[in-house]
C-alpha cells in the first residue's frame, strides 16, 4: 500500500532507510508514535526530577540547570513523534504562538549560557523560572481558549 501511495504520488520507489522513518513521523504506526511519545516525555520528566535532585550537591546549580534544560528539550521533542517534526516546527512558529516558542527557546539558550559561559548560578535559577513560565505559557497555547482564561484569572486576581 505505501509503494502504491509512493508512486501515486509522484515519490521514488528508493527506500531511504529509517532516518526518513523517523523524520517522517506520519509512516509509524499510531502506536509507535504513542509509545516514542511516552519514552522521550519520560525521559524529559526524569532528567528534570533529576536535575531537581540534584540541586542540593556542591555545583549542584549547574547540574540541575542543565538536567532541567534538557528535560525541557526532551519534553518539547516529545511532541514531535505525534504529530511529526515538520509539523511541530511550523505549529511552533505560527503566529499565536511565535513569541511564546521565542521566549522559551531564548530561555533554553540563556540558561546553559548562564551556567558554562557566564557562571552566574543566580542567573541560571532565573532562567530556569523563566523557563518553566514559558514552557507553561507555550503549553497552554495548543489548548482552546486556555490563554484566555488564565489572562483573565491573573487580571481578576491583580484586581
Amino acid at each position: 500500500m505505501d509503494k502504491l501511495r509512493r508512486v501515486l504520488g509522484g515519490q521514488d520507489e528508493e527506500d531511504q532507510g529509517g532516518l526518513t522513518e523517523i523524520l517522517d513521523a506520519s509512516t509509524l504506526s499510531y502506536s509507535t508514535r504513542f509509545k516514542c511519545f511516552i519514552a522521550c516525555f519520560a525521559c524529559g520528566v526524569l532528567c528534570s526530577i533529576l536535575g531537581t535532585a540534584l540541586l542540593f550537591l556542591p555545583k549542584g546549580t549547574q547540574l540541575f540547570a542543565v538536567f532541567y534544560t534538557l528535560g525541557n528539550v526532551a519534553a518539547l521533542l516529545s511532541t514531535c513523534f505525534l504529530m511529526g517534526p515538520l509539523k511541530q516546527l511550523k505549529r511552533m512558529f505560527e503566529p499565536t504562538r511565535l513569541l511564546a516558542t521565542c521566549v522559551m527557546l531564548l530561555c533554553l539558550i540563556l540558561t546553559l549560557c548562564s551556567v558554562f559561559w557566564w557562571q552566574k548560578k543566580g542567573l541560571a535559577i532565573l532562567f530556569c523560572i523563566l523557563q518553566f513560565l514559558a514552557m507553561s505559557w507555550y503549553s497552554i497555547s495548543y489548548i482552546p481558549f486556555a490563554r484566555d482564561a488564565v489572562m483573565k484569572c491573573f487580571t481578576t486576581c491583580l484586581n
